[in-house]
Formats: C-alpha cells, sequence, structure tokens
C-alpha cells in the first residue's frame, strides 16, 4: 500500500493552555524545534506505528488513541528515556492527528501515569473518552 499522503496536525487548545506553558517556560529556545519535531513526526504517524515508535492505545472505526514518546531538541536522550509523551487522536478518514495532551512524567507520574492521562481525556475531551470507553 502506497503513502496517501502526510496528515494534518492540530495542537488543542486544552494541550497549549496547560502542560505547553510549563514545557516553554522549562526549555525556552529548545521548545520550538522540539514543537516542529513532534509535528513532523505526527504528520508521518502511520509511518511511526508502523515501525514500533509510537504506541497505539487503541482503534475503532478509523479513530486511534496513540501514545508518543518525545525528546526536548539538543537534550541528547532518546524520546523513550525522555519521559515526555503525547497522546494523540488521530481520525484516519480526514488524515487528522489531534494533539491532545502533552506532558512529562514528572508531572503525570506514578503511581499509575496511565490512569492519570485517561482521566484527563475523559475530562476534557468527553467524546474522545466515550468513543474508547476510557
Amino acid at each position: 500500500m502506497g503513502q496517501i499522503g502526510n496528515y494534518r496536525v492540530q495542537w488543542e487548545d486544552y494541550t497549549e493552555r496547560h502542560y505547553v506553558k510549563a514545557f516553554r517556560k522549562d526549555h525556552k529556545n529548545r521548545w520550538a524545534p522540539t514543537v516542529c519535531t513532534i509535528t513532523t513526526v505526527c504528520e508521518r504517524i502511520d509511518n511511526m506505528l508502523q515501525y514500533n515508535r509510537a504506541d497505539l492505545i487503541c482503534a475503532k472505526d478509523g479513530y486511534k488513541l496513540v501514545k508518543l514518546d518525545f525528546a526536548i531538541d539538543g537534550s541528547h536522550l532518546s524520546p523513550k528515556s525522555s519521559g515526555n509523551r503525547c497522546i494523540l487522536f488521530i481520525d484516519e478518514e480526514v488524515r487528522l492527528v489531534k494533539i491532545l495532551l502533552i506532558y512529562s512524567k514528572n508531572e503525570i507520574s506514578t503511581p499509575n501515569e496511565t490512569q492519570k492521562w485517561k482521566a484527563v481525556i475523559k475530562k476534557q475531551f468527553p467524546e474522545i473518552g466515550n468513543m474508547f470507553q476510557l
């Protein structure tokens, strides 16, 4: 199956208002290039899933919920070991990736990181939470 084309990428307002603010403050000049990298990766999310660079959480009727690891530009850390994550909603039909949540494991951490981000998605994006029964 050949490449159909890149996905459009949309940063959700909630993400911009909450977690991005902390990243921007903590990483100043390195944040803008990091945003570009995350956006570029999301444009080709199908490749990232195919090569296990992103984790498929669940899929239903042409929609996917995905966790993507990322590193801050210039940090010399691997995306996995950086502790930074994005939660993505993918609409295959319109080829759109929505960045719902972006966080550091320092902000959403133990005892159950997954439970915490699912609760945020359920509260802030109820239609997506219901779709995937979070």
